[in-house]
């Protein structure tokens, strides 16, 4: 999904609008949240591409690579949306690329494959480090979402308004054209048409990041104590990061007004079926364009941006 970043910044939204005694207690739940259910230690304490991990309270540039799983334990099966994010505070703004789940790289120690193998094969580790080395970049925390708990979070908020584009048909659920409210299976049926979209896994991640804004927004507005920690309990069993609540508190407090000055890039790539697998093929001009332009917003050394074969 994208933008899933942002739904940590609607749970600190939450804590605002509870008031009095209540203030304290969904602190204290969000913390327990977070650092018991979502919380997971990664192999390694930083990325390889940095030489010591982001300083949040100087407001350094900072990364994350932002997974939909679809699988019941979010710790295993394919990623169903795979996406980088930087944020750089002091330009207050963000940059977000979708990559396509079918895109031909190199998953290290496997070979060629779909990139979104790279989560089945070696869950968020090798994820990590399939996307650093194909665009060049460090990647200093991840997300996933279970997106079966996608449903879920969206009853817990009491649906979401979306603006359909067009008319279609899913999961044998019509979507008419124009203002439409969605439930949690509605939303979950609307985020993943393709087939019958033009822009096939574009206009699904235009859908998708449609429903995420959504869900953010009502989030952010629930005044409802009970409906609080029922978001809660929906995030504690369908996400996971190696971000902790110390982080999730310095990303709120340095880094989220960037959330509204954002820049979306498309990889444009050509299908190519290689021994009757379909996959898109991205041009080397094309992956150093992406690779280049998320360094620079980094603040990185764009000099070493070309992928070494």
């Amino acid at each position: 999904m994208k933008k899933l970043l942002y739904i940590f910044g609607s749970l600190f939204l939450l804590l605002l609008l509870a008031g009095g005694g209540y203030a304290y207690y969904l602190y204290d739940s969000v913390q327990r949240t977070i650092d018991s259910d979502m919380h997971v230690e990664l192999k390694r304490d930083q990325s390889d591409e940095r030489e010591q991990e982001i300083d949040m309270d100087n407001e350094e540039p900072v990364s994350f690579l932002l997974l939909g799983v679809d699988a019941e334990d979010s710790r295993q099966g394919l990623t169903d949306t795979m996406m980088v994010v930087t944020v750089n505070p002091a330009r207050d703004s963000m940059r977000m690329v979708s990559l396509p789940r079918d895109t031909r790289v190199t998953i290290p120690g496997y070979g060629e494959d779909k990139i979104n193998h790279a989560y089945g094969l070696g869950g968020a580790e090798l994820a990590l480090e399939t996307v650093e080395e194909y665009l060049d970049l460090p990647l200093d925390y991840f997300v996933t979402i279970n997106m079966d708990g996608f449903e879920e979070m969206v009853d817990a908020v009491g649906g979401v308004p979306v603006e359909n584009q067009f008319a279609f048909e899913q999961n044998d659920i019509f979507f008419p054209e124009g203002d439409v409210y969605l439930d949690g299976e509605r939303a979950l049926a609307y985020s993943r048409m393709r087939k019958e979209d033009p822009d096939g896994d574009l206009g699904r991640n235009a859908r998708q990041r449609q429903v995420v804004n959504a869900l953010i927004d009502e989030g952010a507005q629930l005044s409802s104590v009970t409906r609080a920690e029922e978001l809660l309990e929906v995030l504690g069993s369908n996400i996971l990061t190696n971000l902790d609540f110390d982080k999730m508190m310095k990303l709120q407090q340095h880094y989220a007004s960037a959330r509204h000055n954002q820049e979306t890039l498309e990889i444009d790539g050509d299908g190519e079926r290689i021994e009757g697998i379909w996959y898109l093929m991205v041009s080397e001009e094309e992956r150093q364009r992406i690779s280049s332009d998320l360094r620079e917003h980094l603040e990185l050394d764009n000099s070493r941006s070309a992928h070494l074969e």
